[in-house]
């Protein structure tokens, strides 16, 4: 199974480290890191097993990107990714993305980060995993960057 994985610490209590992942993931997503024609205005997560998992744009469009798989507040998150290798939605691709929260004190939490099943890309799987690599990081520092801030 060809995967990617990250870990990172985020100075915020577990509850916040799930909500702002959730919840508030248009606060931290790039903006440039979007599929619809129109600019980025939110992303959004369904709360519950098969929620949509779609972006919004700032003319009110909306485009899919996957569903919840599995809905486990404020421990896990699985989501499947639907964007095939020109992100673009397709129903009939699932990559998944695996998140997890755990509590290591009163205002820390660790988050460890997968995205599995990238073998199902076919030939463009290797190239993906470098590209998205290097992204899910950029992505998941600004994700631990808004959720230290919110403390504030």
């Amino acid at each position: 199974m060809m995967s990617i994985r990250k870990q990172l610490t985020v100075e915020a209590p577990l509850d916040r480290a799930f909500r702002v992942f959730t919840a508030n993931m248009g606060a931290w997503w790039p903006k440039e890191h979007h599929i619809g024609k129109a600019a980025l205005k939110d992303c959004v997560i369904e709360p519950k097993v098969n929620g949509r998992w779609y972006e919004r744009g700032e003319d009110g469009s909306e485009c899919d990107w996957g569903k919840v798989l599995e809905w486990d507040p404020p421990r896990r998150l699985v989501l499947a990714w639907q964007l095939n290798e020109g992100f673009q939605y397709d129903p009939a691709l699932v990559t998944e993305v695996e998140v997890t929260f755990t509590l290591l004190g009163p205002k820390q939490t660790r988050v460890d980060f997968e995205h599995r099943n990238l073998e199902r890309f076919g030939e463009a799987a290797e190239r993906l995993r470098g590209l998205m690599g290097d992204g899910w990081g950029q992505i998941l520092e600004s994700y631990k960057q808004t959720a230290v801030a919110e403390a504030a």
